[in-house]
């Protein structure tokens, strides 16, 4: 191959180059994203990113004779013949380097006869399939000192160099493990540290995509699609964080949430079979003295699993039984899923068939598989009138009193084989085919979903969804999956949420004990521990499984679970916080000690610990049987959370953790929020706040608004800043917008308990 660059075509922010055969298009997004694009003929707006996010920037373009070069503040692009594109940042390090010579598959050992009895038996043969005419793929080069994050929730360890994936939205039964090339999400970026220096790389095509980390062979990585526009970012920054930001910036933020939504969750295929079995688990949640605010109900809830609406022969009045429970202090989320009932008596049926809202068959017939309802059709959302209906019939669930929405099977799942590839859907206003729209389905379910809780509710909506793509983060919460009580699974818990951190979904949780399979009393013990800081906190399990809520293994498990519970609702005051500042950077709560420590080796590649924001560092026990371990502490002192021993960083440490202890560590010279002791979170505002100074100085600045609707986007909240220098503390109000400012404000430092009084007059914070 010999394409030679034939000069260039500078619009705008728009650099095209040209080759003997075809074009490239480089788009200065800003001074850190740079987008490269060819067309392949590929019809559509992006799903991922919406509205134009070009800023102004400065940049220049060099002809240097063998190529040219674009560079911006941040990024300096060369760009070669036959499409070879190199990245540096500012500083000329290496951070995106095309691969110059050919892909050489691992040896595997079979002629083509083996490989094909190999194949009969049942075993996947990696890169044994036909490539369509439309495939491509883009191979890039590996440092021996690289690491690779991000791609959403994908199985196995932190950092993905040395595996291959496939973004491909999959319900998969099985046990999870790290073999899986594909989950539930399709996440097309990742974030790499080539000899310590940060790049990202998002690839915007929503077909079926694969990545090769490194599998195959350690001097490359690379990306392939079965069809779609050449469509990639190329992300710079200073820090991990700054790629992160960057991203989020590009694909958009988890936005605020209500904030009884970081309250405990309890969830199981089966609560909702009658009110009877829904107020045994409520009350003895309250009788055990275990805080949580939200009940979930599966399907059992729905008539004969037809979505929208309630099964009235168990529930004779739902309305009054959801209230019922609100005044207890539990909300509820029910479940619904894409799946509508083939019944020719039933309202979303007949509406979605009368107008043509279904997904159908190359012949014009709508399409029919099985779901739980048995023959099911599926509504075609990528039409924004499909959408709409949508939102408009989550007002039934709304007007019921529902706390939101979780949206599950919508991979979409089916029973009857998978959705065949020519199966019509839409792609906006264009007709085309489930072989595009599959990895976006989920995504525009949750986009209506969130739609409509907010057009219906007027608060925040709460919506949760199983199956996601880049950007869906800006509509609803994730959760890992079906995952089952196995400790590996416990294992996987860390780098999974932490991974989908890095990749812009920041509110995540994992299906606390385990939704498969039976959990032990030991395993959801270090599970309730483990996840202490996940921002979605949900203990949910499958019918037919060992229930699992505490008080089923007696003591001491009911006892370290309340312990853990009630230390959950302390910190709510500080992971709402986070949520806030994640809506400015794009940072999330959970954290792996990489994004904070890039520049520590020792971090990148440690699956077993992570941060709080910047401030905590949290070490589970995720072992079987373990009441040891050894945690690593990066860079700077560390105090013991349990009993105040000072540590020095940048070294390991054994740390002593029986079954009752999460090993917990808070940067010296730190400043928390230390919420009361409550059994679920009021819709009524505090009236105090107690801050902890972890050493003697510190700087915090704390949000508050009414924690339910919109109006902080009108400035109606408030921004407290407390600084500690030794002895000396002050409280300041930096934005005042919320009328229901703290009446005491509580300061604990290491050998007194300061208090703060809000004078109305002087508008200010007045030590007592």
């Amino acid at each position: 191959m010999n394409n030679q660059l034939r000069g260039y075509a500078s619009v705008d922010q728009n650099v095209t180059v040209n080759y003997d055969n075809g074009s490239i298009t480089l788009s200065v997004i800003t001074p850190e994203i740079i987008r490269i694009f060819q067309d392949h003929g590929e019809k559509g707006s992006s799903y991922a990113i919406e509205n134009d996010k070009t800023i102004k920037t400065n940049f220049t373009v060099l002809d240097h004779g063998d190529h040219f070069e674009l560079s911006t503040s941040a990024l300096n692009v060369k760009i070669y013949n036959n499409e070879k594109i190199d990245v540096y940042d500012e500083k000329g390090n290496p951070l995106v380097i095309d691969y110059r010579g050919k892909r050489t598959p691992i040896d595997r050992g079979l002629d083509e006869a083996h490989a094909k009895l190999v194949a009969a038996e049942g075993h996947d043969i990696a890169g044994g399939s036909d490539k369509d005419k439309t495939y491509f793929e883009v191979i890039k080069s590996l440092a021996v000192d690289e690491q690779i994050y991000g791609l959403g929730d994908k199985t196995g360890y932190l950092n993905k160099r040395g595996y291959e994936y496939d973004n491909w939205n999959t319900d998969n039964p099985s046990p999870q493990v790290e073999s899986f090339t594909r989950l539930y999400k399709s996440i097309p970026f990742m974030l790499g540290l080539k000899n310590g220096h940060p790049y990202g790389l998002f690839f915007d095509n929503i077909y079926r995509s694969h990545f090769d980390l490194g599998k195959e062979n350690s001097n490359y990585y690379f990306y392939s699609a079965v069809a779609g526009n050449l469509d990639y970012y190329i992300i710079g920054g200073h820090s991990l964080k700054d790629i992160v930001t960057n991203y989020t910036y590009l694909t958009g933020r988890v936005p605020l949430p209500q904030k009884w939504v970081l309250g405990y969750q309890q969830s199981r295929w089966g609560y909702s079979v009658s009110p009877e079995k829904v107020e045994e688990i409520t009350t003895k949640l309250r009788e055990n003295d275990l805080p949580c605010d939200v009940i979930h109900f599966d399907i059992d809830y729905m008539d004969g699993y037809r979505v929208f609406t309630w099964n009235k022969e168990k529930f004779a009045d739902p309305k009054g039984f959801v209230k019922k429970l609100r005044d207890q202090g539990f909300r509820v989320m029910p479940i619904i899923d894409p799946g509508v009932k083939k019944d020719k008596k039933y309202k979303i049926y007949k509406e979605g068939l009368k107008k043509g809202y279904f997904a159908k068959n190359p012949d014009g017939t709508v399409y029919v598989n099985k779901v739980w309802p048995g023959d099911s059709v599926f509504p075609d959302f990528g039409r924004q009138e499909v959408q709409q209906w949508w939102a408009d019939n989550c007002k039934y669930l709304v007007d019921v009193g529902t706390g939101g929405i979780w949206d599950d099977m919508n991979e979409p799942a089916s029973f009857e084989g998978d959705i065949p590839d020519d199966i019509v859907f839409s792609d906006g206003d264009r007709p085309s085919t489930h072989k595009k729209l599959h990895n976006v389905y989920g995504h525009n379910m949750a986009k209506a979903t969130y739609e409509g809780l907010k057009k219906y509710s007027h608060k925040r909506p709460y919506v949760i969804t199983r199956a996601a793509y880049a950007g869906t983060q800006k509509y609803s919460t994730v959760w890992t999956g079906d995952n089952q009580s196995l400790w590996p699974h416990l294992q996987m818990m860390i780098p999974q949420l932490c991974n989908l951190g890095m990749s812009g979904f920041t509110f995540a949780g994992t299906d606390i004990g385990g939704f498969g399979a039976d959990a032990t009393a030991e395993m959801l013990t270090r599970w309730i521990e483990g996840a202490l800081f996940s921002p979605l906190y949900r203990n949910h399990a499958s019918m037919g499984t060992r229930s699992q809520e505490p008080w089923v293994f007696g003591e001491p498990t009911l006892t370290i679970y309340r312990k853990y519970l009630k230390l959950r609702y302390r910190f709510i005051p500080f992971l709402y916080d986070l949520c806030y500042c994640e809506t400015k950077t794009g940072l999330g709560i959970m954290r792996p000690l990489v994004l904070n420590y890039d520049d520590d080796p020792e971090t990148r590649t440690i699956n077993d610990e992570y941060m709080v924001g910047d401030q905590l560092l949290v070490a589970p026990v995720v072992q079987e049987g373990q009441n040891t371990r050894a945690v690593y502490l990066p860079a700077g002192n560390w105090i013991d959370f349990w009993n105040g021993v000072e540590y020095a960083g940048k070294r390991s440490i054994l740390v002593n953790a029986p079954l009752d202890k999460l090993p917990l560590f808070v940067k010296k010279d730190t400043i928390i929020p230390w919420g009361a002791e409550v059994s679920h979170i009021s819709d009524e505002p505090d009236k105090t706040m107690t801050f902890r100074v972890y050493g003697k100085n510190g700087t915090y600045t704390h949000y508050q608004d009414n924690g339910l609707d919109f109006n902080y986007q009108d400035g109606k909240y408030n921004l407290y800043q407390i600084n500690a220098d030794g002895d000396n503390v002050t409280i300041k109000m930096t934005h005042n917008g919320y009328n229901k400012n703290y009446y005491k404000i509580f300061v604990e430092l290491n050998d007194r308990k300061l208090t703060f009084v809000y004078d109305q007059e002087a508008q200010e914070y007045i030590q007592k």
